[in-house]
């Protein structure tokens, strides 16, 4: 649990709902539901056919200012654990902490994914390593919405049984990513895949010092309210998504009462299905047949 007692807003503790320590590069599930019956959440993750883990995740959940906050993130590393791993521990505890988080949320994850990137090459200036990481977040103000990606994961929700995709991939092929690369005097080219400089297969992460000019850490950011048409929402590594499409993921996910059976099922079928990654899921259901006070959602 931590707690920020600088900022000027009343902020409740932040608290952890998952584990201290994650698995160790196996199977894990689990879930968590609201005091209030609006939410309920659930996770898997799966080391697959890679020999190391490399995928993180984070769900907290918070109080400020007499709204209720719930905060979900995948984060897929690339080139090593270490940048994934540092988004768990620091992202979401430097987002709460933003002075401006509930008066301009969309500024607030901004900063803060773009601070947290500028420590993390802090923290890592004496290593010769040079990993990074993608990240995909839903932040969950009251029943507004935030969803913010960086890199290749991704965030889908089911709307009226529909999938519709909250997040657009961060590939070096995209006709607006690759002019932005190139502008800043990056080159995009094959290699088995589109790649930044040849190296990197992804046009925005969080690490990556190295090619830093042009994989920058900004987020595209979406935001809606939750209305009773959204009925849940699966945030993914691209273990799932390489092989599983969005609507078969909300279509699977909507076969199962429980978001953790909903996480566990998105993962072993993309296992099934021939994924070669690293494979990890949040699966979050919004139950709008419960009257309790929505400024309290995810309390």
């Amino acid at each position: 649990m931590m707690v920020d007692s600088g900022a000027a807003a009343k902020r409740g503790p932040v608290t952890d709902l998952l584990p201290d320590k994650d698995d160790d590069g196996g199977f894990v599930s689990g879930g968590w539901k609201s005091e209030y019956g609006k939410l309920s959440c659930g996770y898997s993750s799966f080391r697959g056919k890679r020999a190391t883990m490399e995928d993180f995740y984070d769900i907290k959940t918070s109080q400020i200012d007499g709204k209720s906050v719930c905060m979900f993130g995948v984060f897929d590393g690339h080139g090593g654990s270490r940048a994934a791993e540092y988004l768990k521990e620091h992202l979401f505890e430097n987002l709460s902490k933003h002075p401006q988080f509930l008066t301009d949320t969309k500024l607030a994850i901004s900063e803060s994914y773009q601070q947290t990137d500028v420590e993390f090459l802090d923290s890592e200036r004496d290593s010769y390593r040079d990993d990074g990481s993608t990240a995909s977040t839903a932040v969950l103000v009251g029943n507004h919405l935030y969803v913010a990606n960086v890199g290749d994961s991704r965030t889908v929700i089911s709307k009226a049984g529909k999938a519709i995709a909250l997040s657009d991939d961060h590939k070096p092929n995209r006709t607006d990513e690759r002019k932005r690369i190139e502008n800043a005097g990056g080159v995009v080219m094959w290699a088995g895949t589109w790649r930044v400089g040849g190296v990197l297969a992804m046009s925005r992460a969080f690490g990556n010092r190295m090619l830093k000019q042009f994989v920058v850490s900004e987020p595209e950011i979406q935001d809606q309210e939750i209305d009773e048409e959204i009925e849940l929402l699966v945030l993914a590594s691209d273990g799932l998504w390489d092989v599983v499409p969005n609507d078969d993921a909300v279509a699977l996910a909507r076969t199962e009462e429980e978001p953790e059976s909903a996480a566990r099922k998105l993962t072993e079928t993309a296992f099934t299905r021939g994924s070669a990654d690293n494979i990890t899921c949040i699966v979050v259901k919004f139950h709008h047949n419960n009257n309790a006070d929505p400024a309290k959602i995810p309390a």
